[in-house]
């Protein structure tokens, strides 16, 4: 489903696995096209059928079993999974239209993540030196519930990040997710919170104007 957010904005959310191969080419060309004033920002919400995606900082050796494709993604960070029961969001927009600070774009990113988990009532939070988005796990142990991966060019953003609804967990398995091998990974499901995708589009999409507006201010700091 597509829908126009505002006049800048294309929203696009979909109900079908889109391959992640064919999702790579679609936000290459966008951000070209958003950069040569030819088309609008974008903002997409999908699942990718089962995948392992690679960073421009992944390491060989964090390739634990590559039972699924495993794909070159450009973006930055090192090896992550995207599969069904995850969302998926690549955000596409023209810093230059906002702000010239990639830093404050990740955090106010990771900060719209936080904030639409919160009205699932999960706290979690970011962590300067551990990319990504963490909460307590039924045990009471931190792991990471959200990856979060950008590329810029030309100052219009690609990639974004995911969110683990009720992916298959087993599936992280095949890698060091993100490098960090010392904390697991959850999920909603798994805290006991079945939310469907579309439940979490909708929350997403009622936080999105502070997430925008975030990034014409300056956003707090995060939290450790």
């Amino acid at each position: 489903m597509t829908q126009s957010f505002n006049d800048r904005i294309e929203w696009r959310l979909e109900t079908a696995p889109v391959p992640y191969r064919a999702a790579l080419e679609e936000i290459t060309a966008r951000n070209a096209a958003i950069a040569g004033g030819s088309a609008d920002e974008l903002i997409w919400l999908l699942e990718h059928p089962p995948v392992y995606t690679a960073g421009t900082s992944a390491a060989a050796g964090e390739l634990l079993d590559p039972r699924f494709e495993v794909v070159t993604a450009g973006r930055g960070g090192r090896y992550t999974y995207h599969g069904p029961g995850q969302r998926v969001g690549y955000v596409l927009l023209d810093l230059s239209r906002r702000t010239r600070d990639v830093r404050r774009f990740v955090h106010c990113l990771e900060q719209w993540v936080i904030a639409t988990l919160a009205d699932f009532g999960v706290e979690s939070w970011s962590v300067p030196e551990r990319v990504g988005i963490w909460t307590r796990d039924i045990d009471g142990s931190e792991a990471k519930i959200g990856a979060i991966g950008v590329r810029v060019r030309r100052w219009v953003t690609m990639h974004g990040f995911s969110v683990n609804l009720a992916p298959d967990l087993s599936h992280f398995a095949g890698i060091v997710p993100c490098g960090i091998s010392e904390y697991g990974v959850t999920s909603l499901e798994k805290l006991g919170i079945p939310v469907a995708p579309e439940e979490w589009d909708r929350a997403l999409v009622a936080r999105a104007g502070d997430f925008l507006a975030a990034l014409e201010t300056p956003c707090g700091e995060p939290r450790g």
